[in-house]
């Protein structure tokens, strides 16, 4: 398979990365109890092979574990082969649950995760969430102070409002910015994409499959286990739950028409968004991973991108995207913690 996920220039900054990412959060913590380290070093492993080279992890996930993994996948030379994305910003220390942003923090944090994924250098290092309490100017002035030592290559937001952008990009160039984006979550397309575009920024879309509901559509809910905190989803409780299935049936006959997977589907149409756009679904199998690296063979017309949308219009979709406020950036970057639920 190797040879079969192009490239792409991710920003303006020089970064390149795989057309498609692989997502490693769902491997560690949030989708459900941890997967076996040797199932999911052989996943690395067989991704990289495959040609996806940009893996995507936080010190969050776990907190701590999935970066971990990660240190344990690319000892043997495999850190010369990826590029690797990595993020801060969210603390549990000692109970408790806040947003950080002050310099003392942004460095104990990507000290701490050098560490645990046993490298010198992370290639692209994400505020994860956006502190409020503190200038991002303030926070990006020491971002680029990491990358002046060495200890980070590009910097990148993720969630983070326009705005903040535009202030972030003044202080140091931002390489790329990271967004929830798919077919039943587009509220980025009216602020946050087109700044992007013209500050020459890219853009990481995560969850493109909708949280994996573009996968297997409602049977997805009554399969997830007790510790996955996707069953705290507005889409995916009763009521929302049953006209959301009706969204996915309308995706599923057109991609059974189309030859191809709901799933594959639903990525070609992120790709289809532009050049300077990289999906990076999350996956724990092998077999899941293969059909998205098939979605980069599905191409889509203007008329069936337009059918596509229509099926998955804003109007029809019940449900917030996310359960509470931290996943939101809609009126400012990072409201409070407190009702999130880990």
């Amino acid at each position: 398979m190797a040879g079969k996920v192009p490239r792409m220039k991710l920003g303006s900054q020089g970064l390149e990365v795989s057309s498609q990412g692989l997502g490693c959060m769902g491997m560690s913590s949030f989708y459900g109890p941890p997967k076996p380290d040797s199932d999911m070093i052989a996943l690395i492993h067989h991704a990289i092979a495959s040609g996806v080279t940009f893996l995507d992890t936080s010190d969050i996930y776990g907190p701590f574990t999935n970066e971990i993994l990660l240190g344990k996948a690319l000892q043997g030379g495999m850190r010369e082969k990826v590029e690797l994305a990595t993020k801060f910003g969210l603390s549990f220390a000692d109970g408790k649950r806040e947003i950080k942003g002050d310099p003392a923090y942004v460095r104990t944090a990507c000290e701490a995760s050098l560490n645990r994924l046993g490298i010198d250098c992370i290639d692209l290092y994400y505020q994860h969430r956006i502190d409020t309490r503190v200038p991002i100017e303030v926070t990006v002035g020491e971002l680029k102070k990491l990358v002046e030592e060495g200890k980070i290559k590009y910097i990148g937001l993720s969630e983070a409002s326009a705005s903040t952008i535009r202030r972030a990009h003044a202080v140091h160039p931002i390489t790329a910015v990271q967004i929830e984006w798919s077919l039943w979550t587009r509220d980025c397309e009216e602020d946050i994409i087109p700044t992007c575009r013209e500050l020459g920024i890219g853009i990481v879309a995560y969850s493109p499959l909708g949280r994996g509901f573009f996968g297997s559509g409602p049977k997805l809910v009554s399969e997830l286990s007790d510790q996955d905190f996707r069953k705290a989803f507005p889409r995916f409780q009763p009521g929302n739950l049953e006209s959301n299935a009706l969204i996915f049936d309308r995706v599923n006959a057109m991609a059974t028409k189309k030859g191809c997977t709901p799933s594959q589907l639903a990525l070609a149409w992120v790709h289809h968004q532009g050049t300077d756009v990289c999906p990076i679904p999350g996956t724990t199998k092998i077999e899941n991973f293969n059909q998205n690296i098939g979605a980069l063979s599905v191409k889509l017309s203007p008329e069936e991108m337009t059918e596509l949308e229509s099926c998955t219009s804003v109007d029809l979709i019940k449900g917030d995207r996310s359960p509470n406020v931290l996943w939101t950036w809609k009126n400012s970057d990072t409201p409070p913690l407190s009702s999130w639920k880990a």
